[in-house]
């Protein structure tokens, strides 16, 4: 398969398939005629990157989540990435609330300047 068809069938630009192979994600495929061929194979390797990146993977994660061969099983690196990721998402979940709860009070400000609001926000810290 070229690589059009390779991007048509995995839904994913030529450009982001050169990348992957670029950073070592995707093997290199073979050439002929100078074009890249690629085997039906590449096919679920290039699903699951899709996949790990809609999950917000990094290129490392993804790296690690492939591992080398001998490694554990992929169902053993995919537990504890996404033990992992949960873990940051509860994490930046959190954050958020703090945010919503920080912004929904300050929509009731009725400050009139900076040096008023400044000594609201340190009284509220002091207290």
């Amino acid at each position: 398969m070229t690589i059009g068809e390779v991007a048509r069938y995995a839904h994913m630009r030529a450009s982001a398939i050169r990348f992957y192979e670029k950073v070592g994600l995707l093997p290199k495929p073979s050439r002929s005629g100078g074009q890249r061929r690629y085997d039906q194979n590449i096919l679920p390797r290039l699903a699951l990157l899709d996949w790990a990146k809609a999950c917000g993977f990094t290129l490392d994660e993804v790296r690690e989540l492939f591992g080398k061969a001998g490694e554990a099983f992929l169902s053993q690196r995919m537990q504890k990435l996404c033990r992992k990721k949960i873990d940051e998402l509860e994490a930046l979940s959190e954050g958020i609330a703090v945010m919503r709860g920080l912004l929904q009070r300050a929509q009731k400000c009725q400050c009139l300047d900076v040096q008023e609001c400044g000594r609201r926000i340190l009284n509220r810290r002091r207290s």
